[in-house]
């Protein structure tokens, strides 16, 4: 039996129920507003997109920490 997915990976299945888009493509569209900060990028899915708090933030935290900028 495998481990339960933890952190900010464990929103991913519902991100992409919810936004219809696979995580790969809201990953490549944080990465294309690079060099913003954190919470610019979690309120331009909040703004843009029509991202929760949450699943914005777990969108960018892993996508940060993934390019060593977290």
């Amino acid at each position: 039996m495998s481990e339960p997915i933890k952190g900010p990976a464990s929103y991913f299945p519902s991100i992409e129920k919810t936004y219809g888009r696979p995580i790969s493509d809201w990953k490549d569209l944080v990465r294309r507003r690079y060099p913003a900060a954190h919470m610019e990028l979690v309120t331009m899915l909040k703004n843009d997109h029509g991202f929760g708090h949450g699943h914005a933030n777990a969108i960018v935290a892993h996508t940060l920490a993934e390019d060593g900028l977290k």
